[in-house]
């Protein structure tokens, strides 16, 4: 599994809350954060053409092979529980997991048609750093339900 991002964390404690539940994945399975470089000189470009141009940096980091989740403010949303059965689900395929959070100005089109799926943590907006950290320990939390252990109470 890989959570593939447009930029770089620089906020210091999100950083750590991604690393600490970066680190816990591991003991369920291969997991990587790939975090793309951010575009430079795009303050001029609309923002279609900025979500193109990302799109082009995104699609090359995805290999064919791969189920393509998006984080999405359109997506499906889930209960925990719900969101670790789907999790499980996914597994099942055998394929490489790639979950991917856009810039700011969200998916272009090419994007969202590379992928099997889309799934929004909330209606609110959040940070696009933030939404990391909170998106790696609800993956955590899904594998911990999945494996029976009493992190998640429900």
């Amino acid at each position: 599994m890989t959570l593939l991002t447009m930029g770089k964390t620089d906020i210091r404690w999100v950083a750590e809350g991604l690393e600490m539940y970066s680190s816990r994945l591991t003991h369920y399975v291969p997991f990587s954060v790939k975090e793309l470089p951010e575009l430079k000189g795009v303050g001029a470009l609309s923002h279609d053409q900025v979500k193109q141009k990302e799109a082009e940096v995104l699609l090359k980091a995805v290999k064919p092979s791969d189920m393509v989740v998006l984080l999405d403010e359109h997506g499906e949303q889930f209960s925990s529980l719900e969101f670790a059965a789907r999790v499980g689900k996914w597994l099942q395929a055998g394929r490489d997991i790639v979950f991917i959070i856009g810039g700011a100005y969200g998916f272009a089109p090419a994007v969202y048609q590379r992928s099997q799926a889309k799934i929004s943590l909330s209606r609110m907006t959040c940070s696009h750093q933030l939404v990391r950290t909170v998106f790696a320990e609800q993956l955590y939390r899904a594998f911990t339900i999945l494996k029976g252990e009493p992190y998640h109470n429900e």
